[in-house]
């Protein structure tokens, strides 16, 4: 799968979780575990503009974009997935899973310094 998919997916799994949040959810989850849904909503669609973005530098200038990719959708995956789980299921075993998924993000941002400073380089 390409990464403009995967950003695909990950952007079209983000509208519907912030739609799903805002009008399914409302009624029936406490106000902090409703805004807990809103932040994991909202970090998955940024992260998926991020990859969109990722997927378009690498189309234009044929540059590897593996790593930040990688860590962006891993990041999301665990960070927004846990936080819906533990919203939706009250599973609290997710709990730990979710600082792991910041950390991955985290590390795909950091990565990026590395991807600018390649590009930079004589």
């Amino acid at each position: 799968m390409s990464w403009l998919s995967v950003a695909g997916v990950l952007g079209t799994i983000s509208v519907i979780a912030g739609a799903f949040g805002a009008h399914g959810l409302r009624e029936t989850v406490t106000p902090e575990r409703l805004a807990a849904w809103h932040t994991a909503s909202h970090y998955a669609l940024i992260h998926s503009a991020a990859l969109l973005a990722l997927a378009l530098y690498a189309s234009a200038t044929g540059r590897s974009v593996t790593l930040p990719a990688s860590l962006f959708t891993a990041g999301v995956a665990l960070f927004s997935g846990s936080i819906f789980g533990l919203v939706l299921f009250e599973a609290r075993i997710l709990g730990p899973v979710t600082p792991i998924g910041g950390l991955l993000l985290i590390a795909g941002w950091a990565s990026l310094l590395w991807l600018a400073r390649s590009v930079a380089a004589p």
